[in-house]
């Protein structure tokens, strides 16, 4: 199979969609298929890559200069597969260059399957648009019919598109590295930076910084752990639009900025408990790693904390956006940061979401829509 990967964010970028499509990417190519990609940014330079990389004009995304928009032509897309000559796209994006390679695919008889890996449509309000929730959701109707298959990580989400009259939704969930998020890594250097001795409680966030983030329950959950432990750090590790601004308004915690690799995994293990607000994703790969760093997590019930968070067995979970529930969680998980057959579960639990059984998921759904007879697609003009 010839794939070609379309991504407005990819590696360097750092989020977990630029992770998990690398990671799938990655997966496909050992599998034995053809896989190129689409996307927005270069790789870092001196950096040896495995899969070739066609790398399009882009925008930065309004309120947001960290991610970009990617910009193309119908004509530009048809030119480069007329090249590479794909047997099936994939298309993370519904931006200008994601529309573009659907316009091209469907004249050239190409099938496509979509991703639906980022609720934008939730994030209007907190950019300074509000009101517009409605229209992001018919326009983004719009672009997944126009693909013989729409994958999304979490039955939440998948049922959201289900409201919207999205069609043909599947479910492909995600994984973790193991090997990499592992208690293994927890370094007593690491935590006596921070302030912590191992009779000392480590909070910690990892994510974006961002509006999005749910960041002031954040902070009143970090402040909720204080009030048990007085003496323990909070330690917030991402990079973000609102980064500096949170260095400001609440300087007692600790901001490490964004890290990667064997650094991520390092702070991730050496923490304690993993506070995790959010009310937007489409899954969470971080708890994911959390758990498997052998934290205890504390998240709302939802997409992927709602389908491997068992609440007081390896970890809490919290009502759906309600805050005082997170926080209510956040004061049981001060009171439980050290019992090792909870932080055990929790690395168990996430040990039985690997990365292959993902890979293999996708690589069964975009051979079975090689197989169908093609459907008429009516674009807009």
């Amino acid at each position: 199979m010839r794939l070609l990967l379309i991504t407005d964010t990819y590696p360097p970028d750092i989020n977990g969609v630029a992770r998990t499509l690398s990671t799938l990417a990655g997966g496909l190519a050992a599998c034995g298929h053809v896989v190129e990609i689409v996307t927005t940014l270069a790789a870092k330079t001196g950096e040896t890559e495995a899969l070739k990389r066609h790398v399009t004009m882009a925008l930065p995304l309004i309120g947001y200069p960290g991610l970009r928009m990617g910009i193309a032509t119908t004509w530009k897309m048809k030119a480069m597969f007329e090249s590479f000559k794909p047997d099936v796209l994939y298309v993370a994006t519904e931006t200008p260059l994601g529309i573009a390679s659907i316009r091209a695919a469907a004249k050239m008889g190409i099938p496509v399957v979509s991703g639906f890996h980022t609720n934008f449509q939730s994030y209007l309000e907190n950019y300074s648009l509000p009101g517009l929730e409605f229209v992001a959701q018919n326009f983004l109707r719009h672009i997944h019919n126009q693909t013989a298959r729409t994958l999304t990580p979490s039955a939440d989400s998948a049922a959201m598109l289900q409201r919207w009259g999205v069609t043909n939704v599947g479910v492909m969930g995600r994984g973790v590295d193991t090997d990499l998020f592992s208690p293994a890594r927890r370094s007593m250097v690491l935590r006596s930076s921070w302030g912590a001795d191992e009779k000392t409680p480590v909070a910690i966030y990892v994510g974006r910084v961002a509006a999005e983030k749910n960041l002031p329950l954040l902070m009143k959950a970090f402040a909720a752990f204080r009030e048990q432990h007085p003496l323990a750090p909070c330690v917030v590790v991402g990079d973000g639009p609102r980064l500096k601004a949170l260095q400001t308004e609440h300087p007692e915690f600790r901001y490490l900025g964004a890290k990667t690799g064997t650094d991520l995994a390092e702070c991730y293990a050496s923490a304690d408990v993993f506070v995790f607000p959010s009310t937007s994703e489409t899954f969470g790969n971080v708890v994911l790693e959390a758990m498997s760093s052998g934290l205890i997590p504390v998240a709302y019930d939802y997409a992927a904390p709602r389908q491997v968070i068992r609440h007081g067995e390896n970890g809490c979970l919290a009502a759906f956006d309600v805050s005082d529930a997170f926080l209510s969680a956040t004061h049981e998980s001060a009171q439980i940061w050290d019992s090792a057959p909870i932080r055990s579960e929790a690395r168990v639990s996430a040990g039985q979401l690997g990365w292959q059984r993902v890979i293999e998921q996708f690589e069964a759904e975009l051979l079975a829509v090689q197989t169908q007879s093609p459907t008429p697609i009516v674009l807009a003009p």
